[in-house]
Formats: structure tokens, sequence, C-alpha cells
């Protein structure tokens, strides 16, 4: 799981792109705080052809799973 709340762009976008690019598995589970970072990872993630499936948790939480 990476924790990318409190980051601000592009630092959620580049350590999931880091992760991305060193997995060991085919499941990625992301967890931002703003509408921005949960569009822009998911945006990176699609684009290195990784499937995303976001779920809002709580009050401004969203968990992305990414997908190979």
């Amino acid at each position: 799981v990476i924790d990318c709340c409190g980051l601000s762009c592009p630092e959620p976008v580049l350590k999931t792109r880091k992760a991305l690019q060193e997995a060991a598995t085919d499941t990625i589970t992301v967890k931002v705080d703003t509408v921005t970072a949960k569009d822009n990872v998911s945006r990176a993630a699609k684009s290195m052809g990784w499937r995303v499936q976001i779920k809002a948790e709580g009050e401004g939480f969203f968990i992305l799973t990414l997908t190979r």
C-alpha cells in the first residue's frame, strides 16, 4: 500500500510510477486524499498499461487499486 495522503502533486504520481516500475506483484494499492491526486495517479497508471479501480473511502480519501 502506497500512502500518498498529504502529498502535493506531483509527489503522488512520482511515488506511484516508481512503485509500478519496480512492482513484483500484479496489484498495487494507492491511498490519496485529493481529487487531483486521484485523477493524476489514475492517468499515470493507465498510461503505463495498468487497470485502475477507484473506491471513495470516508471523507475525501480514495483507494486506487492498480492491476496489471
